[in-house]
């Protein structure tokens, strides 16, 4: 098995943390060699809390998928999210010197670093810049602004600010696991790439991730990411509220959430009882499950209204903004029963569970395509989509190599000229800047 056409997500999350590692097949799928997952003991709300039982949970998950997939892993790419990421609209120009060159490459470069020199509030940092439309001189709404003229070129941003130090922890985390940080990416972004089709990201969609301890959201509109945030509840707030509400263990809540829990309370009747052994020696309880869904409904119908809030913010409801794919549902916590009928009938638009098997070959393992998975399977497919730019860069660059090899028998003068045509631009994107500062600052701090 070849290693370098293998690549491996790993979700760090609140309830789990997997590793999976996978790699395409001929027709361009994704096929998962290997999956591990652990219990996450030391993450709370998507960020690490303990860094000790993080550690562990993370060779404890990489250990599993090594031994079913007989690959030793090596590098990971890492999702982040946590309730201390946000996101904000920022808009910038640049002015050329030379209004008779076209807009290249260096242009928009010179604009995005820009970006990144804004002044955010202290311990954060921009995660990514993401230019949505650029304006040339008075023209408005392009797309794609190389190879115009134009002498002041300007872009709306759509900028994602996290938190140095917890951005730090994962990289420790990982690093002290023994893996190398490949890459690291939005959570919300990563669900999306697995979950979301080109259509509904054209047409205007929003990505609702509820994961154990945030819910994540991306709103996507002519196929440019527009929107992203998490918010700061997720399964877990559920399950805490049944505990408290019923007086009973962790453990059971889950238990009872997953069962036999509802998000639409007219669905159970009265005489519908469930009943749960009590605590050594003790008598065991009785909950009737129309109870149980008022607690849950009143729960996600919360954690529903925030991402609904956000959703306007952004300006759905306009009718430039307006989203016509509806909502696609996925993480673990879109499992809850009638969850999708609750959700339309808040926000009064359409919604699908996502499930992550679009990209997945065809053999794959039906557990692999749990809406819990979504997130890692998009951090998968980052990496092997990293990996095959990568190799296509490596394969232009032998060709150049060859071409000059050859041309330097022919007059000299050729050479420079061949060189700059064909050598591509090799453009590190920001975060693969980003990822090498943290690499460096993780190497300087043992």
């Amino acid at each position: 098995m070849e290693n370098n056409k293998i690549a491996v997500g790993l979700d760090i999350g609140t309830t789990k943390i997997v590793a999976m590692i996978g790699r395409k097949n001929e027709y361009g799928k994704i096929e998962v060699v290997g999956i591990g997952k652990a219990k996450s003991l030391g993450v709370k709300r998507g960020v690490v809390s303990n860094i000790t039982q993080t550690i562990q949970s993370i060779q404890q998950a990489v250990d599993e998928a090594e031994s079913v997939s007989g690959v030793k892993i090596k590098e990971v790419v890492v999702g982040i999210a946590g309730q201390h990421i946000r996101s904000l609209h920022h808009s910038d120009y640049i002015t050329r010197n030379n209004a008779d060159e076209v807009i290249d490459d260096a242009d928009i470069e010179n604009l995005v670093n820009q970006v990144h020199k804004l002044v955010m509030l202290p311990g954060e940092e921009i995660i990514h810049v993401l230019p949505q439309e650029f304006k040339v001189d008075s023209q408005a709404d392009i797309k794609e602004p190389i190879g115009m003229y134009g002498g002041r070129l300007e872009a709306n941003f759509h900028v994602v600010v996290g938190q140095v130090s917890s951005i730090r922890n994962i990289g420790r985390c990982v690093k002290s696991a023994g893996l190398d940080l490949s890459d690291i990416t939005l959570e919300p972004l990563a669900s999306a790439s697995a979950v979301l089709s080109l259509e509904e990201k054209e047409a205007g969609v929003a990505l609702i991730d509820i994961g154990g301890g945030t819910t994540d959201l991306a709103i996507f509109k002519d196929g440019i990411i527009r929107h992203t945030a998490v918010i700061p509840f997720g399964g877990n707030v559920i399950t805490e509220d049944i505990k408290e509400g019923c007086s009973i263990i962790e453990k059971q809540a889950e238990l009872l959430k997953i069962k036999f829990g509802s998000a639409w309370p007219g669905e159970n009747k009265e005489t519908e009882i469930v009943s749960i052994p009590g605590l050594r020696g003790r008598e065991p309880k009785e909950i009737t499950l129309k109870n149980l869904s008022k607690i849950i409904h009143a729960r996600v119908q919360e954690i529903i209204e925030h991402v609904y809030l956000e959703i306007k913010n952004y300006g759905h409801e306009t009718a430039k903004g307006k989203l016509i794919a509806g909502i696609v549902l996925t993480g673990g916590g879109s499992q809850l029963k009638h969850l999708r009928q609750l959700v339309e009938y808040i926000t009064g638009m359409d919604a699908r569970i996502g499930f992550p098997n679009e990209h997945l070959a065809g053999d794959s393992d039906d557990g692999l395509s749990s809406p819990s998975y979504a997130t890692a399977v998009g951090l998968l497919m980052e990496g092997l989509n990293k990996d095959s730019k990568e190799e296509e860069e490596e394969a232009i660059e032998a060709a150049v190599e060859e071409i000059l090899d050859g041309s330097e028998n022919d007059a000299e003068e050729t050479t420079p000229i061949v060189e700059e045509k064909i050598k591509p631009k090799k453009k590190k994107s920001f975060f693969e800047k980003f990822t090498e500062g943290l690499k460096d600052f993780l190497d300087n701090a043992e």
